[in-house]
């Protein structure tokens, strides 16, 4: 074992665009670096790169075939991709045996609310826990996201790995329930989403003719490919017609995503377009775009709003962490449960049949209400916030007993939570 905590690796898709998963992670890294600094810690993760150069850990590929996906023509492309399966087996296999403990952080790391193949990210995360048990390294799956499925082979997969992780906890009870489901016991605690952890100043109410609204490159779920372009059409339509609903009330509205990969780049592009074609009078400054690559830059674009309609689990989670006013348009059980979690159960609807009309009522009323959903938002944080840290404590018992023992102390400094976030 190096240094007093030993050597913990972080695994996951992390670096790979998706802000969300990259939220839980800077929360995870934070945890380690304050309260057990000793612990050396890497990564393996689908963007190396980017999480070597924005957090300064070492890091390695979550796939082998990954440095040859854009050169490798046709069969060869193929051929290699095969051959990286098989490889990436004995990887992460011997990337978890140079481990004291890994952990996942957050993620939907056993859900099929977005489009997936099972022995891509499902596989990955079976391997990891099966290697923990074999090798006798501490894999703890931390206040992940799960749901129902019924695809065998993915079904299989998530039930094994929840089985063969030494820690699991769950950041709603629609997860644990899910897991529980699958293997006849409850198999772990529930907690809040990793992301609130995190301090964040909620400092100003916004301003209420100012909107955030988070908008994404929605084709539906696993079990819906077959009518993907007509879900994206529907979605994208009903947006747009709240959002020209919004500037016609003299509303301004400011567009958002969760990713930085470009994909939701092209939904925020088509409503541009189309908002301009059908309102050509219309200021560009009534409907702009904020830019976010991360937690922190998103909590800043939507400081200023005073009301946010979301789509993007962690678009919403962000919003409340501000105490906005916020209606989630979600495409899982996950967005209506920390919807309800803080006192904002009527304010959902599901992406995959978003109702313009209903979204317009909601927003009158959640604007209506806006000074008391604000209080509450408030109370409810604080009290997710606990919940956070007694999750913390209980990982640091569990993965490193012999900092406990050494007395190693803890730092939950909270201003030096937000200098490294915004760092």
């Amino acid at each position: 074992m190096t240094g007093t905590c030993g050597r913990v690796g972080l695994f996951g898709l992390l670096g790979s665009g998706n802000i969300g998963n990259d939220t839980s992670m800077e929360s995870m890294l934070h945890y380690l670096r304050t309260d057990h600094p000793s612990a050396i810690v890497d990564a393996m993760c689908s963007g190396p790169e980017w999480v070597r150069a924005r957090y300064g850990i070492e890091t390695t590929p979550l796939s082998w075939y990954s440095r040859h996906e854009e050169s490798a023509p046709g069969i060869k492309a193929i051929v290699l991709k095969v051959a990286g399966k098989g490889l990436d087996t004995f990887r992460i296999a011997s990337w978890v045996r140079r481990h004291d403990a890994v952990i996942i952080p957050g993620m939907g790391v056993l859900e099929t609310t977005l489009p997936l193949r099972a022995l891509g990210t499902p596989f990955a995360m079976f391997l990891v826990c099966a290697s923990g048990r074999l090798f006798g390294t501490k894999v703890a799956l931390v206040s992940v996201g799960a749901n129902v499925t019924e695809r065998r082979l993915m079904r299989w997969l998530f039930t094994s790995t929840s089985r063969l992780a030494f820690y699991s906890s769950y950041r709603d009870v629609e997860s644990r329930d899910a897991v529980a489901g699958r293997r006849g016991r409850t198999p772990g605690e529930v907690y809040p989403d990793l992301a609130f952890a995190i301090p964040v100043a909620a400092d100003s109410p916004g301003d209420p003719d100012l909107i955030g609204v988070g908008v994404m490159d929605f084709h539906g779920s696993n079990d819906e490919r077959q009518r993907a372009d007509e879900i994206y059409e529907s979605y994208v339509r009903n947006m747009k017609a709240f959002i020209l609903w919004l500037v016609d009330s003299g509303k301004t509205v400011r567009l958002f995503v969760g990713d930085t990969k470009g994909c939701d780049d092209v939904v925020v592009g088509r409503l541009l377009t189309e908002l301009q074609a059908e309102r050509p009078a219309l200021p560009a400054s009534r409907v702009s775009a904020a830019q976010a690559s991360s937690f922190g830059d998103l909590v800043e674009a939507l400081r200023p709003v005073g009301a946010v309609v979301a789509t993007r689990y962690h678009n919403v989670i962000s919003a409340i962490r501000l105490c906005k006013p916020t209606i989630s348009v979600g495409y899982a059980a996950k967005h209506d449960a920390v919807m309800a979690e803080v006192g904002l159960a009527e304010f959902c609807q599901r992406a995959g049949t978003l109702d313009a009309g209903r979204l317009i009522e909601q927003f009158i009323e959640l604007q209506s209400r806006a000074p008391g959903l604000r209080a509450e938002l408030a109370k409810r944080n604080q009290a997710l916030a606990e919940q956070a840290k007694v999750q913390f404590t209980a990982l640091s018992s569990l993965l490193f007993p012999a900092c406990a023992e050494a007395g190693q102390p803890a730092n939950h400094s909270q201003s030096r939570q937000q200098s490294y976030i915004k760092g």
